[in-house]
């Protein structure tokens, strides 16, 4: 029996394809084929009860190599800061203003996409420089 375990990272949201099509651009990811009987996921969505539309999205990486994304509809707010979050590891490798422009390359690129610049951790004796940054809902990441 192996040890290592094949994950699924959820996000709770209030527009789950919204966040869901967030990160599919982020990553690279795609989302899935509409389910069996379907063309497209409009005609899968009218099928449902007005309640379950747009209830959930799921984005998976194509060369099947990261977890799938799954992302919900809840009730309630992001209220909170985030407990866990995303590290898009955009500099590995890089040091100085190198990574600083790798990190802002990205940033720009996020931002033009719906995600919010947060704070630049500039590198100390221990840490290289990373990104903070937010997603279209405000779930936090980081650019690293």
């Amino acid at each position: 029996m192996s040890s290592v375990k094949k994950i699924q990272i959820t996000f709770d949201c209030a527009e789950p394809e919204r966040v869901g099509r967030f990160w599919c651009a982020a990553l690279g990811y795609v989302p899935p084929q509409p389910p069996e009987g379907f063309d497209t996921w409009d005609a899968f969505t009218e099928s449902l009860p007005p309640e379950q539309r747009g209830s959930w999205f799921a984005a998976s990486d194509p060369e099947g190599v990261g977890p799938r994304m799954y992302f919900q509809r809840v009730p309630e707010g992001k209220v909170v800061k985030n407990r866990l979050h995303l590290d898009i590891r955009v500099g590995t490798g890089l040091v100085g203003d190198e990574r600083l422009a790798a990190l802002e390359a990205e940033t720009t690129r996020l931002v033009a996409l719906g995600a919010t610049r947060g704070r630049l951790l500039l590198a100390d004796e221990e840490n290289e420089s990373c990104q903070n940054m937010q997603d279209v809902e405000g779930n936090e990441f980081c650019l690293d």
